[in-house]
């Protein structure tokens, strides 16, 4: 869904004329828009993949159309890239209770063993194709000219099928992962490992380099990829040989204050690159590594002020914006496409990080300042020093509060220059933050979806980046895995509720932590926030000052649903209750006893949920 530019195409876009007049945009508070936007970028991606989508007449089944925009610009392909990331949060919801997207996510699996067997300029299935950027919705090759290859593509979708695969062993399905999804798994890394150290154009298909986007996901997709062939009861040891290299390699683009994005391009290398990989590098299992700069990170977060400041000064809707206060993000200072403007996709980022980073935060019970991350910290908590702060200090709770403040600005941005109807284009101007360039672009919904759920701590299971170890000596290397035609399509009869709790069939590595969703119904008053607190570190040890807050993003007059997500120890046994709180902080109400109890299972899948009703 986004891309944009090929060179020589940037001309004829930076003449895009600014409307004259300011649309109407999206009003009321964060809250308010957020529940409301979200049904709407949901259905935004539907409506964009074919053949039921209804902006998209002409794709084929399964396909994401990055925009139905067919002039200035012409987006109306299909791109590897942004369909993976696309479905990928689609796996993400599925899992999270979205039951009907299932078909969806088997009908892109199926395009996708269609689409790896189509030869391309780039070449054929086993002979460099999988790199080629983008194709026409009808399946076909596009032979235009492009900028390719584009080595993040392969490594994307087969994270995107990984999620879904590890769910169906989970449910026993272990057969259908081996038969259909496993084939076209294998070839996207195998591809990986062949070429991961070879240059390629990056993710806003303008620079031919490396890429931090590029290694970032390719490492990840070999540390999973590894794991469910283990699960499968096979391996993946080109997978396990490469990985320590490409984790070698993603510490070069540290330049000691940020990430430099890419390795040429003639640029300063800030780029919206480098929020983009450590969200997807997020794994709400690991602690805050820098090594995979986990967006806790020390990295991560002075990279995460050097990128969003360096767009501060140059966009006019910025202006008068202090540090520590979201900005409108781009893709890159120097950005000359449709005259350098931000982007849906990068504030969001921008926010969604943060996110990130309180959760993981919170969930280790503690938080660090280094030197490294030491201004990032000043520009939201002034009196911020170097040190390691335990979640039982008022240091780290008002910390905490800071950076949840500071991730909420930069949706409240984002929201400021929204349309009314909860559309949203590519791009708003640096001028007046109307919408530009293509309009409903797949990838601006989902990356409204990903931040929404970081916020509601609605997390994708882990990944295994706490198993990173970097090598004593690093090295450059390629291995030629096994590559071969995936034919079978053939999906068996839909699985069932990814919700439920027990646990799972099938031979798999089971996870040490499992993301539990706690759903409480309760009436509430304006004001009132339901809390769960326990008898576990996770939930407070019965201390309700650290009880942690449920969410009201899905609560309607109908369903008064308030919910959280949280990543505990599988098998352990606790109790629990509910209790809410006023807008000052003072309980309310207790439910009443006995305490509930709890055991988190263990499964495959890594997810469970736990529904009750206030008593």
């Amino acid at each position: 869904m986004l891309l944009k530019s090929f060179l020589p195409l940037i001309a004829a876009a930076t003449a895009a004329p600014a409307p004259a007049a300011l649309e109407a945009r999206a009003t009321g508070s964060l809250t308010s828009w957020l529940a409301s936007e979200s049904p709407v970028a949901l259905q935004g991606v539907l409506n964009n993949i074919g053949a039921a989508g209804s902006k998209v007449a002409g794709a084929k089944s399964g396909i994401v159309v990055a925009s139905p925009s067919k002039s200035n610009p012409d987006y109306f392909y299909t791109w590897t890239r942004d369909a993976a990331l696309v479905f990928k949060m689609l796996v993400d919801e599925f899992l999270a209770g979205k039951t009907s997207l299932e078909t969806q996510i088997q009908d892109y699996i199926s395009s996708q063993a269609a689409l790896q067997g189509v030869s391309n300029p780039s070449g054929g299935l086993c002979s460099g194709g999988l790199a080629e950027p983008k194709y026409n919705v009808d399946l076909s090759a596009f032979t235009g000219a492009w900028g390719r290859p584009q080595r993040d593509g392969p490594a994307l979708r087969a994270t995107a099928m990984i999620a879904y695969a590890r769910y169906l062993i989970s449910k026993g399905q272990t057969s259908t992962v081996n038969s259909i999804i496993w084939p076209i798994v294998q070839n996207d890394l195998s591809y990986v490992t062949q070429y991961w150290n070879q240059t390629g154009f990056d993710l806003w298909e303008e620079v031919n380099s490396a890429s931090f986007f590029t290694t970032g996901v390719q490492y990840r997709a070999l540390v999973e990829g590894s794991a469910l062939a283990s699960q499968l009861g096979t391996s993946c040891s080109h997978c396990n040989s490469q990985a320590p290299l490409l984790l070698c390699f993603l510490q070069s683009y540290w330049t000691g204050s940020y990430v430099r994005s890419n390795t040429g391009g003639g640029r300063s290398g800030k780029d919206a690159n480098s929020i983009l990989t450590s969200i997807h590098l997020f794994d709400q299992a690991a602690t805050c590594d820098s090594n995979t700069f986990q967006p806790c990170s020390d990295k991560a977060l002075a990279n995460h002020k050097v990128v969003t400041d360096s767009f501060r000064s140059i966009y006019s809707i910025n202006s008068g914006f202090a540090a520590g206060v979201g900005v409108a993000v781009g893709r890159y200072p120097e950005d000359v496409y449709y005259n350098g403007n931000p982007w849906y996709l990068a504030t969001f980022a921008a926010a969604e990080q943060l996110y990130d980073a309180v959760y993981q935060w919170k969930k280790i019970g503690s938080l660090s300042i280094t030197s490294t991350s030491l201004a990032f910290f000043k520009d939201v908590y002034p009196s911020a020093a170097v040190g390691t702060y335990a979640s039982s200090t008022s240091t780290f709770t008002s910390i905490t509060d800071a950076v949840l403040k500071y991730a909420d600005s930069y949706m409240s941005n984002a929201q400021k220059y929204t349309p009314t109807d909860g559309s949203l284009a590519e791009q708003y101007l640096r001028s007046n933050g109307n919408p530009t360039s293509a309009t409903d672009l797949t990838w601006s919904y989902a990356a409204f979806l990903t931040a929404f759920n970081a916020r509601a701590n609605v997390m994708p299971a882990s990944w295994g980046a706490s198993s990173a170890k970097l090598p004593s000596v690093c090295s450059s290397g390629s291995a030629s895995g096994p590559c071969s035609s995936a034919t079978n399509t053939a999906w068996p009869s839909r699985t069932s509720s990814p919700s439920s709790t027990t646990t799972s069939g099938g031979s798999c590595a089971t996870p040490t932590l499992t993301t539990v969703t706690f759903n409480e119904r309760r009436t509430t008053t304006f004001g009132q926030t339901v809390y769960i607190v326990g008898s576990i570190p996770q939930l407070g040890n019965w201390d309700a000052n650290s009880a942690k807050a449920l969410s009201a993003t899905r609560y309607t007059n109908s369903d008064p649903l308030w919910f959280v997500s949280l990543g505990l120890p599988a098998g352990t046994t606790f109790k629990y209750k509910y209790l809410i709180k006023g807008s000052d902080g003072n309980i309310v109400s207790w439910e009443s006893d006995p305490d509930r109890s709890y055991t988190v299972p263990a499964n495959c899948a890594g997810i469970a949920s736990k529904s009750d009703t206030w008593r």
